[in-house]
């Protein structure tokens, strides 16, 4: 599976982890010269906290389009380790 946005692939991986209807990339196959660090947060009752990353390409930036549990809570630990995606980025 790939995740695009803006005309260029983000991250591209065989082994994706679907919850709650979002594909969970690992961690290593984003290429993350498309990636800034978020100071943005939010909080899943049964996942934990999430953070955030701004998807960058061609200069352009989607802000918090990219999220991740460092510290998953149990009943999520399938996805530590890893990043999903939405605001208008597209997986094929």
């Amino acid at each position: 599976m790939e995740a695009h946005w803006n005309g260029a692939v983000i991250a591209r991986s065989d082994a994706i982890e679907m919850v709650e209807g979002n594909a969970y990339f690992p961690a290593d196959s984003l290429l993350m010269e498309h990636f800034q660090p978020s100071s943005h947060r939010t909080v899943c009752s049964w996942k934990g906290e999430a953070h955030y990353f701004n998807v960058v390409v061609n200069g352009e930036v989607n802000a918090n389009a990219a999220w991740f549990y460092p510290e998953p809570k149990q009943a999520a630990k399938q996805i530590q380790g890893r990043v999903a995606f939405w605001k208008g980025v597209q997986l094929q």
